[in-house]
């Protein structure tokens, strides 16, 4: 008798053990009562049918999903190395259970799919400026294609780009001819704005002419100040014409004396 009540006991544990179901928050249990989905239940504590039913737990929690990197050849035909990162999560449990076999793999092989076929389009210069309008068009496809599996698709971001070591270095003989095609534009522009400055320099001093004698005594002084040396330059006989004047005069005064 004692040993009956000890079994039954037992088998009353067991079953309540088996009936017994506590989820996450973010955790959500699909259950299948004799092959047929009823719905979804979770979080926190539920009953189960023993033997009857069954549960698949799902995560609700966003998945940060690495694709592998893939080979590419662009529109332009520049072979290239890409992968991507990819945030999903799901958003109906019942049909991330019922509508695919195994969402994670489904959508992981999408995001691979989808990333050969957009970049394949899409040319070398524009994979490399344009990367939020392809983040944003890869994040659209994806989303559209897993919304049926109950799975949403948050973000797209291009991690990286391994280019031909003959495409880096045209690349960087590109962008130096570029520097030097804008340093040269400087340099012209410069040279016109300084002309214009001379010409309207050469204007003034054509006014007043003694202030070219002023500007050729003060690049004298620049001259001398920088060097420690003997510099010959022609004297100007504007400058030295007063002075005769004043000989002059006062040889006709000690004359008239």
């Amino acid at each position: 008798m004692q040993l009956s009540i000890l079994t039954i006991i037992f088998f009353v544990i067991l079953v309540l053990s088996s009936a017994i179901r506590v989820l996450k928050e973010y955790e959500r249990g699909v259950i299948f009562r004799l092959g047929r989905m009823i719905g979804a239940k979770g979080p926190g504590l539920f009953l189960i049918i023993p033997f009857i039913d069954k549960m698949v737990k799902v995560s609700l929690r966003t998945v940060v999903h690495d694709v592998p990197a893939q080979d590419i050849i662009t529109k332009d035909n520049v072979s290239v190395k890409v992968n991507a990162v990819v945030y999903f999560r799901v958003m109906d449990p019942t049909k991330a259970v019922v509508e695919v076999e195994d969402y994670f793999y489904a959508t992981s092989q999408l995001a691979q799919t989808t990333l050969r076929s957009i970049l394949g389009e899409s040319e070398l210069d524009e994979l490399l400026s344009n990367r939020e309008k392809i983040n944003l068009d890869l994040q659209t496809i994806l989303d559209k294609h897993t919304d049926p599996w109950g799975i949403k698709v948050s973000q797209v971001e291009i991690k990286h780009v391994d280019l031909p070591t003959e495409m880096q270095r045209a690349m960087a003989k590109q962008a130096e001819a570029e520097r030097e095609r804008r340093a040269k534009i400087i340099n012209a522009e410069g040279e016109f704005q300084a002309s214009a400055k001379l010409l309207e320099a050469g204007e003034v001093l054509t006014k007043q002419p003694i202030t070219l004698q002023l500007r050729y005594l003060q690049t004298l002084r620049e001259v001398a100040t920088e060097n420690n040396s003997t510099i010959i330059f022609p004297l100007p006989l504007d400058l030295v014409k007063p002075f005769l004047k004043m000989a002059e005069l006062v040889k006709q005064e000690e004359k008239s004396e």
